[in-house]
């Protein structure tokens, strides 16, 4: 079944597929290519009707959606909690220091840990909170250094940024054409800039701290301040 977020991950995926970096990036890895399986299931699976609330994130985790293809995916969460589990296969170019082992990857990711277990705890399960809610990433693309380290959209020269942030902004415009959410839940700063950038004036957003343990706040109770910032969207 080829639904209207299928369609959009794939255009995006075609497009950015295309775009080209300078140093420091030297490896590019994107999840929509290489892990589509899990990212189509996914989107095919709980992506179906208009949505409340759309929460967006930065970009994908080298221990999460890079290796799951699933927003904030850490791969116990996915397989548990989400229920998906398919074929990844392997980027083009890919960084001897960051292997993609898919769903049998060994190392978690602590911000789709705490993510998807405060869904859990706050809405009892994932159809419970995909009723009326939904996860994406604003921008698909996983960039690394020479040695391996993780780089964030955000510190791209502007060069890199525009092409990107156009794409990924139409993206984002699409995702919510079709679902039609009354507000945007911003997963950090980044989401937050990103989605008032793409989204206008027309639907509210709302940020929440991002769950990265590099965040000195969310190694200080995430939970409880994402639930303060979410209020009354915290319950099913």
């Amino acid at each position: 079944m080829t639904t209207a977020l299928t369609r959009i991950a794939r255009d995006l995926a075609r497009a950015t597929a295309a775009l080209e970096f300078a140093p420091p990036v030297t490896h590019v890895y994107n999840p929509l290519l290489y892990a589509r399986a899990p990212h189509e299931a996914y989107l095919e699976r709980f992506g179906g009707g208009k949505k409340h609330a759309v929460w967006v994130g930065m970009n994908p985790g080298p221990f999460g959606m890079a290796q799951t293809g699933v927003p904030f995916g850490d791969v116990t969460a996915v397989r548990a909690f989400l229920g998906i589990e398919a074929e990844v296969g392997q980027p083009a170019h890919m960084h001897p220091k960051r292997p993609i082992h898919g769903f049998s990857c060994p190392r978690g990711e602590v911000s789709g840990r705490r993510l998807w277990g405060f869904v859990a705890e706050a809405f009892g399960s994932a159809p419970a909170f995909f009723r009326r809610h939904f996860v994406v990433n604003y921008c698909p693309l996983v960039f690394m250094d020479e040695g391996g380290r993780n780089l964030t959209p955000d510190k791209l020269p502007a060069r890199e940024r525009a092409p990107l942030f156009a794409l990924c902004d139409r993206a984002l415009q699409r995702i919510a054409a079709v679902l039609e959410p009354r507000i945007v839940v911003a997963v950090g700063h980044f989401a937050e800039a990103r989605a008032r950038a793409a989204l206008g004036a027309d639907i509210e957003v709302r940020r929440i701290p991002h769950p990265s343990p590099a965040s000195p706040l969310a190694n200080r109770g995430w939970a409880e301040a994402a639930a303060r910032a979410l209020g009354e969207l915290a319950a099913p």
